[in-house]
């Protein structure tokens, strides 16, 4: 007899980002990162939230994020051309970390993204920029 709980928990919804292989966290990062930089440079609020986490977003001073995009040289000007250093797994989440230039200022920071799950689909629970 099968039953709503015979069935199997779809991989979505029980996945944790951690047991992804390297390549597969790659691919649903760099994607990420590239929206991120492309939104900053643009200085459009409302692409560079939209793959957050709901507690990041709820989380976030609207007002400080918009003085970020328009007084901030760097956020944008971030260079499109990044390199990919490498992951950091804890707990339910996945940092990766970028080397990110700026087209403005001489140098290199260091561009942090965590992933993880929120509702079966991957999200960003944190951005920076070092």
């Amino acid at each position: 007899m099968n039953s709503a709980a015979d069935a199997p928990a779809t991989p979505e919804a029980t996945k944790n980002i951690i047991e992804l292989t390297d390549e597969e966290i790659i691919a649903v990062a760099h994607p990420m990162w590239s929206d991120l930089i492309k939104s900053s440079n643009e200085g459009d609020y409302g692409k560079f939230v939209r793959k957050f986490s709901y507690n990041l977003t709820f989380g976030l001073n609207e007002v400080e994020v918009g003085n970020q995009f328009a007084k901030s040289e760097l956020t944008r000007n971030l260079s499109e051309d990044w390199d990919y250093l490498g992951l950091i797994r804890r707990g339910e989440h996945v940092t990766v970390l970028y080397r990110v230039r700026s087209t403005q200022k001489s140098g290199e920071w260091l561009g942090r993204l965590v992933l993880g799950y929120e509702d079966g689909e991957a999200r960003i629970f944190g951005a920076s920029i070092f």
